[in-house]
């Protein structure tokens, strides 16, 4: 689902269930394609925020393979100089530029354009896929240059984000302006290892408490919170910071992920800490959509909480539907809670907005406008298919309880990161239909 906090960042990627605040719910489909390696919101960053028009820019002739003349760097990026720039310096990791570009596969359909949208795009070198980062450090000011991405420094043959483009990818790039960004904090000397004085909680997370904050009360993982914060793998790779951006993170502790939430609640506000995350409660060994995999080290400094709604009961009835609910030929199975005082039923096409709780079978709740305080608005089309078919069949003012299979939600084994699997349960409040 989209996120509309800082671009491309762990916004998404750290998030264990990717619920955006006000926007769509965790059930959403993340359909935004391009650059951004996993970006939390590919619209803030001005990529692929539109669909383009197919055929709008003619792939040029070398589309699928390189010229003799192109250079190859060790990556086995490709590039050649369209045409050469006026300025003198390149950009780096964690700079921000602003560019024009347009992007096709090997056989020449076009996916991307910023110059179809006539917008350019403005983004952080860093936080792109790799042949990008990689691509652009070697441009300056006023360049054109084409790249030749092969697959694995672009999303792979078989993205794991829906909709993103596979295999090798070609992209005309033209460099507009860059913006100096700050210096990235250097890895900690123990970043591989925590030191004897730090604190190992039972789950394994490893803690040391670097400046001690002002306040009294600890987040739960209903509330929000506000935090900078640097995260490195155990090579002393810096996989990403606010640090830079000057712009602090902002998220529900219970959408971070497992380790950085148990974390952030031991914390108070003002407080400064270290956290060695093991792999089981971080992103695991695979690495996915920009995730670090193995080991990771976090220094966060927590600025902010705000204080959360109790999250709504498990319902009693989660793991099995009682015999008055309806099923429909799909297997969606339903129960009216409260029944509303509308008569008009959405459409596939209506846009609605929604207070909403799901659980997994096991009782775990994954995401909640509630406990958020504000509503989720979004069209009935972007939606998993069990919540497409079930909001038609509400009223303004129902509260209704979904128990949605696996194929009519996320899978058995969901390709979203952090999306959850199985049978799941959703009590769904329709608020407005426009």
């Amino acid at each position: 689902m989209k996120q509309s906090t800082i671009a491309f960042s762990l916004a998404l990627v750290l998030a264990g269930t990717a619920a955006c605040q006000g926007g769509e719910p965790s059930a959403s489909k993340e359909v935004n394609v391009v650059v951004p390696k996993a970006s939390a919101s590919a619209t803030a960053s001005g990529l692929s925020a539109q669909p383009v028009k197919p055929g709008s820019i003619p792939a040029p002739d070398d589309v699928a393979a390189a010229p003799a003349d192109a250079v190859k760097e060790t990556s086995g990026l490709t590039t050649k100089v369209l045409t050469p720039g006026t300025g003198q310096e390149r950009p780096r990791d964690f700079d921000s530029v602003k560019v024009h570009y347009s992007g096709w596969t090997k056989d020449g359909k076009m996916f991307d354009s910023s110059v179809s949208r006539g917008s350019p795009a403005e983004f952080e070198v860093g936080g792109v896929i790799k042949g990008w980062t990689e691509g652009l450090k070697l441009m300056v000011t006023g360049e054109k240059r084409r790249f030749w991405i092969p697959a694995a420094l672009a999303y792979g043959e078989k993205p794991s984000r829906p909709g993103a483009p596979s295999g090798d990818l070609t992209f005309d790039v033209e460099l507009l302006e860059i913006k100096k960004g700050v210096e990235p904090p250097p890895a900690p000397a123990d970043v591989a290892a925590p030191p004897k004085d730090a604190t190992k909680t039972k789950s394994g997370l490893v803690t040391k408490v670097l400046a001690k904050g002002t306040g009294k009360d600890h987040p739960r993982s209903f509330d929000t919170v506000k935090l900078h914060f640097t995260g490195w793998t155990k090579d002393g790779k810096m996989f990403e910071t606010t640090v830079t951006r000057g712009r602090p993170h902002q998220a529900p502790v219970s959408e971070l992920v497992k380790g950085w939430g148990e974390g952030v609640e031991l914390m108070v506000v003002g407080e400064k800490r270290r956290l060695w995350i093991p792999q089981a409660i971080a992103f695991g060994e695979m690495l996915k959509m920009g995730a670090p995999a193995g080991d990771i080290t976090m220094d966060v400094e927590l600025l902010e909480i705000t204080k959360g709604s109790e999250p709504p009961p498990v319902p009693k009835d989660l793991a099995k539907p009682p015999a008055d609910a309806k099923k429909t030929k799909s297997g969606l199975t339903y129960r009216v809670l409260t029944k509303g005082k509308g008569k008009d039923h959405p459409t596939a096409t209506s846009r609605v907005s929604v207070h909403y709780s799901g659980w997994s079978k096991d009782g775990k709740m994954f995401d909640s406008s509630v406990t958020r305080g504000q509503p989720a608005t979004f069209p009935l089309n972007g939606v998993i298919k069990g919540w497409t078919e079930g909001v038609q069949l509400m009223v303004k003012g129902d509260k209704v309880r979904f128990w949605i299979p696996a194929d009519l939600a996320y899978g058995e084994k969901p390709s979203r990161p952090g999306a959850p699997s199985g049978e799941l349960v959703f009590d769904v409040e329709l608020l407005d239909i426009q």
